[in-house]
């Protein structure tokens, strides 16, 4: 097994915010999975939002305490990401990743991505931009299902036939893709009868009721619509004459709609007993499925990919009733885990004014995911019977319900899904370093280096020939009282030290004028490029100046 350095960006991890996201969820699912499974003899993280140590160790700790030593990578220090060989970021940016990475030379480490939501006018970018960043076959994008791994292929192979178009065929190598699940920490999702008794009475729900629950954010553009699972579940309630309770466990978005969401959902269930609750408070985000009998999740939105509470419920031993839609299609087994009602979409080609306005900035984010769902229709018929056999058949839910159990254990727990990533994170290290050897380091062009791409703006640029004097009049207790003023001092980003600059004066003090390249021998050699920037700095400050040397 290989290891990886994790990027350890509190908001790819953290869940005690008021805007709870799948990827916070995944995010903070998968580090605990990680630090529970991972066969390795140490963690290596990377602080690369440079936050204070104590807050990451905290965070760190809150998810899953360590039990073997941790190596925090500084978030200057990205040359260290080569201790570890891989370097494993919660997004699906590792075009940009790869350009930060070219500096230090591409065989340094190897770059792993994950696939959360695809269509996103950033995220679409990011993937077309895998075939022309600085990527190799030793990196590797991970599709979280097999329907954004279709559409990830889909988008490449577009981007592909463009660059063909252009310049001929391809002759780089390219990114793996990969298909490997979201998991869950089955253990965090057992229920119980104490849990499910204090639930039910806080809910005002009858002991022997029938109950559905849903988790998840109330968002109908850019989550799903409830109106599908309303339409569903009264049907079922007409059909089996049978009380029929909705738990929806969730937060709103936007802020200040919930009487909208929850107002209009009800009218068009009025035969079933609605309830509503705050899903964010982990005491209810892990205790919440014992209020349930089934669990019901109609995604029919292009935002999601993978679909993490269907997984959760199964963990929970709740049969589901879901969509055939996304990664759903990947995780809930129809018949056998619960089922999966049939969706209808339009056909390809039938989108084009959609990509269009979204395109030209002219349909927002979530209007455009929401027109887009808009032209989804589930099978209510299909979706009816399903419900129905539930309510009426407690046999058959509890042997689904414990397939559903086994099956998340087997297959999507952390410790059946940590070595399937560290599998990878092998095949990608031995790939790496059996790889030709780098050119020589070379910039970003995204990012150049700004006295690089604005060359032609000054007049001249120093050189280690000219020659620099001090402007008389100057001791260095005055001169370091001019440069330490305010108008002085509004930036210090890799500047020499004061001690540094200490030794340019003195040096001029007991030598006089000095070449340029006589000054840079006074610091390291690591140091000397800053030194040489700075002695532009004491000019402009007329502490110095620097004449064209001969």
């Amino acid at each position: 097994m290989s290891n990886a350095a994790i990027f350890l960006h509190p908001n790819g991890f953290d869940t005690t915010g008021q805007t709870l996201l799948g990827r916070h969820s995944a995010g903070e699912s998968f580090l605990r999975g990680f630090v529970r499974h991972a066969d390795v003899d140490r963690f290596y993280f990377w602080n690369v939002a440079g936050r204070p140590q104590e807050e990451l160790d905290a965070l760190v700790t809150r998810i899953e305490a360590p039990t073997r030593p941790i190596t925090w990578i500084p978030q200057t220090a990205r040359a260290r990401l080569g201790e570890a060989g891989v370097l494993n970021v919660p997004s699906p940016e590792i075009d940009t990743e790869a350009w930060k990475r070219r500096r230090y030379g591409s065989r340094l480490y190897a770059l792993t991505g994950i696939t959360h939501t695809t269509a996103t006018g950033r995220v679409m970018r990011m993937i077309g931009d895998l075939l022309i960043a600085p990527l190799h076959d030793y990196d590797a994008l991970i599709c979280t299902s097999s329907a954004v791994r279709n559409a990830v292929e889909t988008q490449l192979s577009m981007m592909r036939d463009y660059l063909a178009d252009l310049h001929g065929p391809r002759r780089r190598p390219e990114p793996q893709r990969v298909t490997i699940p979201l998991g869950v920490n089955a253990d965090d999702f057992q229920t119980s009868a104490e849990h499910r008794k204090r639930w039910r009475e806080q809910l005002d729900i009858p002991e022997d009721a029938i109950v559905a629950l849903y988790v998840g954010r109330f968002q109908v553009k850019a989550k799903m619509n409830p109106a599908l699972m309303a339409m569903a579940l009264e049907r079922a309630a007409r059909r089996t004459g049978k009380a029929i309770y909705w738990v929806n466990s969730g937060w709103i978005e936007p802020a200040g709609t919930e009487d909208v969401f929850h107002g209009e959902t009800r009218k068009l269930c009025p035969s079933v007993h609605y309830r509503q609750i705050d899903g964010r408070p982990p005491d209810v985000r892990f205790s919440i499925w014992s209020v349930a009998d089934f669990f019901i999740s109609f995604s029919d939105n292009i935002q999601e990919t993978f679909g993490l509470t269907p997984v959760e419920a199964m963990a929970a031993g709740l049969p589901c009733v879901v969509t055939d839609w996304d990664g759903y299609k990947d995780t809930v087994r129809d018949g056998l885990d619960g089922f999966r009602v049939p969706t209808i979409a339009p056909r390809p080609h039938f989108g084009g004014d959609l990509a269009d306005y979204f395109a030209n900035g002219w349909l927002a984010y979530d209007n455009y995911v929401g027109a887009a769902a808009q032209y989804v229709a589930v099978d209510l018929d299909a979706a009816e019977a399903a419900i129905a056999r539930l309510v009426e058949d407690a046999d058959l839910r509890r042997t689904l319900g414990e397939q559903a159990r086994r099956q998340a254990r087997a297959v999507f727990d952390w410790s059946a899904i940590i070595p399937q990533y560290q599998a990878l994170w092998a095949d990608q290290d031995a790939r790496r370093r059996a790889a030709p050897p780098d050119p020589a380091p070379m910039s970003d062009p995204y990012r150049p280096d700004p006295f690089t791409l604005f060359a032609g703006y000054p007049t001249r640029h120093i050189g280690r020939a000219d020659v620099v004097s001090l402007v008389a009049g100057w001791d260095w207790t005055t001169a370091l009282a001019r440069l330490d003023a305010p108008l002085a001092v509004y930036s210090r980003f890799n500047r020499a030290s004061a001690s540094e600059l200490e030794l340019v004066f003195a040096h001029l003090v007991q030598h006089g004028p000095t070449p340029v390249a006589r000054l840079r021998d006074l610091v390291p050699p690591g140091r000397s490029n800053f030194l040489e920037r700075s002695l532009l700095w004491l000019a402009r400050h007329d502490i110095v100046r620097i004449d064209i040397g001969g």
